[in-house]
């Protein structure tokens, strides 16, 4: 299946231990299934000088972090990714999934950082000259649990974000709630606190009736 020179850029955001790895792979086999050409990408990273990037963001010794200089660095990655992998593929006819992008910064860094949605939405809507992703799955969580579930999973990466306290991630939650009331379009809010198998078969329908409305779109 072909969209023209056009690809659907396809993101996740959720809290700590909300399951977005796990959903990319489900959301890429709905791809391939369709035929669709796609590929799937992270911030902060997804190219090499946004991992370097990344990885002064998330060092667990880097408490001392300013929230400003946080939400800077955030969009400075997030410009580099969306010029040099981003941009390219969508203007491939490639689909692109991505574990996380703006929605994260109001969040965290506008929200939970106290920074204020509507700063932070200014910087990245000039890191990304205004691009927004045409859909996005926002995975609710209760953050007790969502952290519980990070704390039994062996060998993952353990960073700065993993030192915050509850309150933290609770905050985080609240601003994404927020968020996803701002673009009730755009967010589809998917209860992750179901089984694998439940949250993939809710997220596929929505996916499938998103590709619809991205194809009949670009055929007006």
């Amino acid at each position: 299946m072909k969209f023209g020179n056009r690809g659907m850029f396809i993101t996740l955001e959720g809290g700590e231990g909300s399951g977005k790895t796990t959903m990319i792979g489900e959301l890429a086999t709905i791809l391939e299934e369709q035929g669709i050409p796609y590929i799937t990408t992270r911030e902060p990273g997804g190219i090499e000088i946004a991992e370097k990037i990344r990885a002064v963001i998330l060092d667990p010794q880097h408490t001392a972090m300013d929230p400003r200089t946080e939400a800077l660095l955030y969009a400075a990655a997030r410009r580099q990714h969306l010029a040099e992998k981003v941009e390219p593929a969508l203007a491939e006819g490639t689909f692109v999934i991505c574990d996380r992008f703006i929605d994260s910064s109001l969040a965290y860094q506008g929200y939970a950082r106290g920074l204020g949605i509507e700063e932070v939405l200014s910087i990245n809507l000039f890191a990304t000259q205004g691009r927004m992703p045409d859909i996005t799955f926002y995975m609710d969580i209760e953050p007790r649990l969502g952290l519980a579930r990070i704390s039994a999973t062996q060998g993952r990466e353990v960073n700065r974000l993993d030192l915050e306290k509850l309150s933290f991630h609770e905050q985080v939650r609240q601003g994404y709630q927020q968020v996803a009331a701002m673009y009730p379009e755009r967010i589809q809010v998917i209860d992750a606190s179901g089984s694998k198998r439940e949250v993939a078969d809710i997220m596929k329908a929505q996916l499938l009736r998103g590709i619809e409305e991205f194809g009949r779109s670009l055929s007006k």
